[in-house]
């Protein structure tokens, strides 16, 4: 595939992207070596723009009521195969993720079951059960963490290994869903398994009523318990990674796992504003991790992969 554009342009781009759109990943980010650090940016340029054609919204906010929604998921689908032709599309983003897979061996199957999550929500689609939800975080950032793993020189060969980092984009999407059940709640979407709202006895759309708050905290802090696993699986893959990869990704871990920790500490009050973790508490993790990454051989031993825990769809 030609690469015709210019690629310091985009990977600018890309650095600014990340730096407006999310604190924590931009911090974890710095923490690569300089081309993967690179490729990374470019990556998520990718995913941020077409969260953000889909859901009418600028870097993750503001966002509108959607009228034309399968006509947004078609443009993130033309646009990506544009890219991936070799053909420039007039939008950075998805140049930059021509760059990422002429680059690297991506396979484009996690490509499309990116693009596959935000057809979901394009479709109003809410989970049944626990597995639905899962299924549901594969897609929109399991697989995120399988493309992260490839860009950080991960093969794609490598199962045991890309579940390990599908595990992390799966706790750090459970942490956003606690986090963001208020906020869902105010764009029509709701996460929680329907299932599981049966089992609490919430009527048909009263989950975020005052007189539920105690009943939702307990899904919220099942939400986090969830999360908290599948972090703790992942850490037992970072051995396969390079020093500063590993350091990234534990890094990243810790600040997002944070998150969850703060939702479930919170309890009845995690939605009376937006959890987020502070610059301090972003430092303290990017040093806790520097000294896991150093011992993570011994930290995090060979292990299988418990049996409980939820498994990504093979290509």
């Amino acid at each position: 595939m030609e690469i015709v554009q210019d690629r310091a342009a985009l990977v600018a781009a890309a650095g600014a992207t990340i730096a407006r759109g999310s604190k924590s990943f931009a911090a974890a980010s710095k923490l690569f070596d300089r081309e993967t650090r690179e490729r990374a940016w470019l990556l998520y340029a990718w995913c941020r723009a077409c969260d953000d054609i889909a859901d009418a919204q600028d870097l993750g906010h503001d966002q509108q009521k959607v009228t034309d929604p399968q006509a947004r998921i078609a443009r993130i689908r033309d646009n990506t195969a544009m890219a991936l032709a070799g053909k420039p599309t007039g939008d950075a983003a998805f140049d930059g993720l021509a760059v990422v897979v002429a680059e690297t061996a991506m396979p484009r199957r996690f490509i499309d079951d990116h693009i596959a999550g935000f057809a979901l929500d394009a479709d109003e689609w809410r989970p049944r059960s626990e597995n639905d939800l899962l299924r549901y975080c594969y897609h929109v950032a399991g697989v995120v963490g399988c493309m992260m793993a490839v860009v950080m020189g991960v093969p794609p060969q490598d199962d045991a290994t890309l579940d390990r980092a599908c595990d992390l984009g799966l706790a750090f999407q459970l942490a956003n869903i606690a986090r963001d059940i208020e906020e869902d709640d105010r764009s029509g979407r709701c996460y929680l398994p329907e299932e599981w709202l049966v089992e609490m006895d919430f009527p048909p759309g009263q989950h975020m009523k005052p007189p539920f708050r105690k009943r939702l905290t307990v899904l919220s802090r099942r939400l986090a318990d969830m999360a908290e696993g599948y972090e703790a699986s992942a850490r037992l893959g970072t051995p396969a990674l390079s020093y500063r990869s590993a350091w990234a990704v534990l890094a990243a871990a810790d600040i997002y796992g944070g998150i969850a920790r703060k939702v479930a500490a919170a309890g009845d009050h995690a939605w009376d504003h937006r959890v987020t973790t502070t610059k301090a508490e972003k430092l303290a993790a990017i040093a806790r991790a520097g000294a896991q990454a150093a011992g993570r051989v011994k930290l995090y031993p060979p292990a299988a992969r418990d049996a409980e825990l939820w498994t990504r769809p093979r290509g």
